[in-house]
């Protein structure tokens, strides 16, 4: 585990403290779930762009081709 000293403004921080005290867990736990969320999130647009480049129309509409065309469930209509 790293230590690092972050700087925060006051007004950032008495936010985090009173969220935290709301989720009761500590600032840093806060701190350290809200940057694996922000990082999950960047991971996964750059994982899904580079994917896309893959992607294969041809290859999409052959697969798509090939499900049943039914009528959707009455509990998957809006």
């Amino acid at each position: 585990m790293s230590t690092i000293s972050l700087r925060l403004p006051e007004s950032l921080h008495k936010r985090v403290r009173e969220l935290a005290q709301q989720e009761n867990i500590s600032i840093n736990q806060f701190i350290t779930v809200a940057l694996a969320e922000k990082l999950s999130a960047l991971l996964t647009d750059e994982y899904l762009t580079e994917r896309a480049k893959r992607g294969d129309r041809k290859k999409f509409e052959s697969a798509l081709a090939k499900v049943k065309e039914i009528d959707p469930e009455e509990i998957d209509v809006f």
